[in-house]
């Protein structure tokens, strides 16, 4: 494998450089020595973890659902219809569904048994390390300047640059694997917008530092601070006049020759052919080392640098995971940040002080040398009341947290280099942790370290090295995420779940029902391939992991096999009930007690889990749009289910909703009309199973009958629908 030093630059003054920096090194090392050993004599921990309160009432309704699957069980078993009975295939099928969910909830239970919360002490890290803190590397990712717009990536990147942190320590990449020079034509304009906008942030302590998210929900200050009103106002015309050229560029498509002679970085484009075939373009916009890289004020700048990898059509470049990766090798050579944090392009900063409350973790003095990776909550600005999509994850990565350490979402992550970078956990990691120094960089000048980082990025760097393998993010899984997560705890390292008081980031959820069933259909495919390949966390993690840590991970890695217990679930009932055939106890009989509370407690469930899971496909990575034209916003703001789109997920939806509404309007039919009362009686559960699942599907009903808009089921759909809905009931009938 090539090593990075093999780049390292050659001239007369190398020997110089390098025993300087050796100089400053040993100084620096004696410096952290002496404020480490200061920490652990003081005793006073950087953070502290409580248990989640309400347990006991969670244990209540644990147990009496224990009761209650275990009644179930008995009935299914002790009610089984005789061999060449009626609905003896369909119990069978119903019972083997429940037993499923059984375990699935098994699974579920254990991760949100004993969920555990932490608190961080900044003072504490602030009064002990200020003057030795890390640096730290903060990589932005986007794909498509289409449904990536530039103004937003660059939003992201002006937010991170403003951290309330040293900024010489911090070095922010931007991966562009779109290739766009009107992304890199964007990411010009905020190099130089930051120069007003970090002291503006800094002089007034604004929050949020995101200029779109703050001007929009921040109002004129008051007549009362003259200064601030004053700056305010200039700063937004200047924002407005930088995000009015970009639009103004993008609306074009094109690059003028006159912008193009503001950096010699356009000219890269003069040789890139197409977004998916292009050499390797790099351009370091600011030059933390610079000391002519300052602010208006006079303070220095964050390092800001602009990469889009190699493409070539005949080398795989493994969509984010490869993006990773190469990022990874280039920040090592130019800034070697020991911490390094990656968020998605529409992943914006809400907190300035979160790189302090994750370094919190990864120097207390007790146990931050344990400590791989610090996951932040994924939130966004843009659920509504009721979360229409269910986009939010409150619970399971708390409960992660207490069994072992939560997995990596792909987003909002601190992480350490080196345990991306494949090193194993040892004792050794406490004594290094006194005596690291990642904080040395390259002295060459930026034109010369461009050119020296491109190899770094090109498509045949990777080439039988362990990239991919063992080192950096894992290749070959759409979550490329969870299996790295995974990973790093399977050599030993412990990760920490953290959830401020201020969300940490906020980001765009998808805004209509396709792009939501399309993310949580790649996760949950990504997820069961892991299952079902050699990182199956119950053999990968055997001995490697906590058992209560692999159990889990098959809260995600067993989500997609719910589809079909879930299928069963919600069209056999139904299905059965045209036909009169009973698959639940009498309504006066006591056995319906255990079923009454097994379902009440979780009748919402079917729904979820069928809106995320409907069928599989060729695994593949799709960027999620996250542009919203103005009619669609204002559906999704009023909560009206966006279909929109002709799809086959949305076809199997509306069959099964319209399957369920006639099974309904048949049974209650069968009650008023034809039904005994001993039958009625037998058949009365499986009416208000059916009642409820029509009630679920009532935003369904709305898209195919009575929404006239872009949003409706397209008419395709709807009469497919319908003619699998009678098939079905044809069969079921005759």
């Amino acid at each position: 494998m090539l090593s990075l030093r093999n780049h390292l630059p050659t001239s007369r003054h190398v020997g110089e450089i390098w025993n300087e920096n050796y100089i400053k090194a040993i100084a620096y090392r004696a410096e952290v020595v002496n404020v480490w050993k200061m920490g652990r004599d003081g005793q006073l921990p950087l953070f502290e973890t409580k248990a989640a309160k309400g347990r006991l009432l969670f244990g209540l309704y644990a147990v009496s659902t224990f009761v209650g699957i275990c009644l179930i069980c008995v009935y299914r078993l002790t009610h089984l219809p005789e061999e060449g009975e009626v609905g003896r295939w369909p119990w069978i099928g119903l019972f083997l569904s429940e037993l499923w969910y059984i375990l699935y909830w098994f699974v579920i239970l254990s991760v949100r048994w004993s969920p555990i919360y932490r608190n961080t002490f900044k003072d504490r890290l602030t009064q002990r390390y200020e003057k030795v803190l890390p640096g730290i590397d903060i990589f932005v990712c986007t794909a498509n300047p289409i449904i990536e717009p530039p103004t937003m990536v660059i939003n992201t990147v002006l937010s991170v640059m403003a951290y309330d942190y040293q900024p010489e320590k911090l070095s922010i990449y931007l991966s562009d694997d779109g290739g766009s020079c009107l992304t890199f034509y964007a990411l010009l304009e905020a190099s130089q917008f930051s120069k007003i906008w970090l002291p503006f942030c800094k002089k007034f302590k604004v929050e949020p530092r995101c200029p779109e998210a703050y001007f929009s929900s921040t109002p004129k200050p008051h007549h009362d601070d003259p200064l601030m009103a004053e700056e305010w106002s200039s700063i937004k015309k200047l924002y407005e006049d930088m995000r009015n050229r970009i639009e103004a560029v993008m609306n074009m498509g094109q690059i003028t020759e006159e912008i193009r002679k503001q950096h010699k970085g356009f000219g890269e484009w003069n040789l890139a052919s197409e977004p998916q075939n292009h050499q390797t373009i790099l351009q370091i916009l600011i030059d933390g080392r610079d000391g002519k890289a300052v602010d208006v004020e006079g303070q220095p700048l964050p390092t800001l640098v602009y990469l889009s990898r190699e493409k070539r059509s005949k080398y795989h470049h493994n969509f984010k995971a490869g993006a990773m990766n190469t990022l990874i090798r280039v920040s090592s050579r130019i800034s070697n940040g020991e911490i390094i944090l990656n968020v998605d392009c529409d992943m914006y900063s809400n907190n300035s002080e979160s790189v302090r409350d994750a370094l919190c973790f990864f120097m207390d003095e007790e146990s931050g040398h344990e400590i791989a990776y610090v996951q932040f909550p994924q939130c966004f600005n843009n659920i509504t009341k009721n979360d229409l999509y269910a986009n939010s994850l409150n619970v399971e990565l708390a409960g992660f947290d207490s069994n072992g350490g939560p997995s990596y979402i792909g987003t909002g992550c601190f992480h350490r280099r080196e345990t991306l970078c494949g090193k194993k956990y040892s004792e050794e990691c406490e004594r290094e942790q006194t005596t690291r120094n990642n904080n040395e960089r390259i002295e060459e000048n930026a034109s010369v370290l461009e050119e020296t980082c491109k190899v770094l990025a090109s498509c045949s760097y990777e080439d039988y090295t362990q990239w991919g393998k063992e080192m950096g993010l894992k290749y070959g899984c759409p979550v490329e995420d969870t299996l790295t997560g995974l990973s790093i705890q399977c050599r030993g390292w412990k990760s920490i779940y953290f959830t401020p008081e201020r969300k940490a980031f906020l980001g765009v959820a998808p805004t209509t029902l396709l792009q939501s069933l399309i993310q949580h259909k790649r996760w949950a495919e990504g997820d069961f391939q892991i299952f079902l390949s050699s990182y199956c966390p119950f053999t990968y993690g055997h001995k490697m992991i906590p058992l209560k840590l692999q159990i889990s991970y098959c809260l995600f890695v067993l989500l997609a096999p719910n589809c079909l217990p879930t299928l069963y679930y919600v069209a056999i009932p139904s299905l059965c009930l045209l036909k009169g055939i009973s698959l639940f106890p009498k309504i006066s009989s006591l056995w319906i007690l255990p079923f009454a509370h097994v379902i009440s407690s979780s009748c919402a469930y079917s729904l979820e889990t069928i809106l995320k899971l409907l069928g599989f496909a060729k695994s593949s990575f799709a960027v999620t749009s996250k542009v919203a034209d103005e009619e669609e916003s204002k559906r999704f703001e009023k909560e009206v289910m966006e279909f929109g789109a002709p799809s086959p997920i949305f076809t199997i939806l509306a069959t099964l909703a319209l399957l369920n509404l006639f099974a309904f309007i048949g049974g209650i039919k069968r009650m008023i009309m034809d039904v005994p009362a001993h039958v009625l009686d037998s058949l009365l559960l499986q009416v208000l199973l059916c009642g409820v699942l029509v009630f679920i599907n009532l935003p369904v009903y709305q898209g195919l009958f009575l929404q006239k808009d872009a949003s409706r089921v397209p008419y395709s759909v709807t009469y497919q629908s319908i003619a699998f809905t009678l098939l079905a009931c044809s069969i079921a009938l005759y």
